[in-house]
């Protein structure tokens, strides 16, 4: 990593059940919060805004906000936010299927229609130069309402933020998706 990160002593003591409840959930204290941390209030703002994207009453489904987290990371290579996020699309969906076949889900049968819509949103959102058009925007309100419109956008410009952040400061994964690994083509 291009910045270390401080022993967790040096935390401020409000930030420090935030890294004891990632330990409790995940089995480590992540990396990027321990960064965040370092600048304790934009933790705190970055930790709100996720927790209000996270929610359980999210009109956008667990399912559908991982499939948007992750290919985002692999848009803007987080090698540690597609780690991570791979591990919890994995376990929403129950298998690695999804995980797999992201990358190409133009390609792949296995994503439906309302999927594939915010797959493409997601894209013309994080990749420079790509635009919204009004066709794609007809389609994804066959699916979303126009407050889930607006925390779909939030939560595709979130994970920009996180992703870009922690592949800014070379942040790895933590092994908590362990994909196959690509056979060579010999």
């Amino acid at each position: 990593m291009h910045v270390p990160v401080k022993p967790l002593r040096q935390y401020p003591w409000w930030l420090r059940p935030f890294f004891w409840s990632q330990q409790r959930r995940y089995g480590a204290v992540l990396q990027p919060g321990l960064l965040w941390g370092r600048v304790p209030k934009l933790f705190a703002a970055v930790a709100l805004l996720y927790g209000v994207l996270d929610r359980r009453s999210s009109p956008i489904s667990p399912v559908l906000r991982s499939l948007v987290t992750v290919r985002v990371s692999q848009i803007n290579t987080c090698h540690f936010c597609v780690d991570i996020n791979s591990a919890t699309l994995a376990k929403r969906t129950g298998t690695m299927e999804k995980v797999e076949a992201l990358a190409k889900w133009r390609d792949s049968a296995i994503f439906d229609e309302k999927e594939r819509a915010v797959l493409e949103y997601t894209e013309a959102v994080t990749i420079t130069g790509h635009q919204v058009s009004e066709a794609l925007m007809t389609r994804l309100k066959q699916y979303l309402h126009d407050d889930a419109l607006v925390e779909l956008t939030g939560l595709i410009a979130f994970q920009n933020l996180s992703s870009k952040f922690n592949s800014a400061l070379d942040v790895p994964p933590q092994g908590f998706c362990q994909l196959p690994e690509k056979k060579s083509a010999d």
